[in-house]
């Protein structure tokens, strides 16, 4: 396993980011003195609205296989830049026969959201362990009916069918959103709402997913397979259909579950958050630190892996999917096991 190593966000406006010999010197004309980075820890940059990035720093990092991204402030993702592509050419050859397969290309897209399914009915059942009342009936009847999804999906005979699965137990698990989140009526959360996000729930749910989405891209290209050529999500131009298609697994533990921790820790408040004209809301510059702040502490954090046998760090989760993936395209494993935390 690689080396944990470290992501560079820059996220105030003006900011900008030169190469000085081997590392990263970060200037802003309203901050003294001298910010330099060794490029040696850094394995990504992620730039938001308003920061800029010299030339050369930005193409020695393509030479060094670092890759930069792009994202809004609001944390959807813009754009991203990467070295020449990586990887076995067989591999991805395997890769697009699989997506050819219907066969194969359903059993994967079942593994990957009884994955997330399962592990948004753990987010769910941890949190109703520590608490009571109707909030715990409540969150132990939605678990419940995410276990009845589950079944509903190992029934799935087609693509589409998996994919109305997944629509319904996303609704069932976020409309018990207000169970999840303490002082639910405070944050406005009410379940899901993504273009544009119109409360702070759904704001932050949407950044930490923008973050979730560069590491597992990252991920893939690292492995050398292909982002763009999924199994569940549909190939559309500009569209990362096997990073959309990886996160799904990841999503409740490692986004969620930290959306509400920081909301029920109180570590967020309502000042953290703007409402725009259109009526989306947005994080405040203070609120996007203290979110990635959380996001890397998130990322050292181990979890236990069946597959492997051992602990792992967060942030190492989505290669060491990627990589199971790999071998399972390649043949060397006869089936693809989705992440998944008991």
């Amino acid at each position: 396993m690689t080396e944990l190593l470290n992501t560079l966000f820059v996220q105030t406006p003006g900011t900008s980011l030169h190469l000085d010999g081997d590392t990263v010197r970060v200037y802003h004309p309203e901050q003294v003195g001298r910010r330099i980075l060794p490029l040696v820890r850094i394995d990504h940059l992620v730039l938001f609205g308003g920061t800029t990035i010299t030339d050369d720093l930005l193409l020695r990092c393509a030479d060094d296989g670092r890759s930069v991204s792009w994202l809004t402030n609001m944390g959807r993702f813009r754009a991203r830049v990467a070295g020449p592509t990586s990887g076995n050419p067989v591999l991805r050859q395997a890769q697009h026969r699989a997506a050819e397969s219907g066969e194969h290309r359903l059993r994967l897209a079942i593994a990957m959201i009884a994955g997330k399914i399962h592990n948004a009915r753990q987010v769910l059942l941890r949190t109703a362990r520590d608490t009571s009342g109707h909030r715990q009936t409540a969150l132990r009847a939605t678990a419940e009916l995410e276990a009845q999804r589950l079944t509903l999906l190992a029934a799935a005979t087609r693509i589409d069918e998996v994919l109305g699965v997944e629509g319904i137990a996303a609704r069932d698990y976020f409309a018990a959103v207000p169970y999840l989140v303490t002082n639910s009526k405070q944050w406005g959360a009410s379940g899901r709402s993504k273009r544009p996000p119109t409360d702070p729930v759904n704001c932050l749910l949407s950044f930490l997913y923008g973050m979730l989405r560069v590491a597992v891209h990252g991920a893939l290209e690292q492995v050398g397979l292909d982002p763009y050529i999924g199994f569940l999500h549909g190939v559309r131009p500009g569209k990362p259909a096997l990073a959309l298609d990886l996160m799904e697994e990841f999503r409740p533990l490692l986004a969620d579950r930290l959306a509400f921790t920081l909301l029920n820790r109180r570590e967020l408040s309502l000042d953290d958050f703007e409402k725009m004209p259109n009526d989306a809301y947005r994080l405040t510059e203070a609120g996007r630190r203290t979110v990635l702040n959380a996001w890397q502490q998130s990322r050292q954090r181990e979890w236990p892996h069946v597959q492997l046998g051992r602990e792992i760090a967060g942030a190492l989760l989505p290669l060491a999917q990627a990589r199971l993936l790999a071998r399972h395209l390649r043949g060397d494993l006869p089936a693809y096991q989705p992440w998944t935390v008991n």
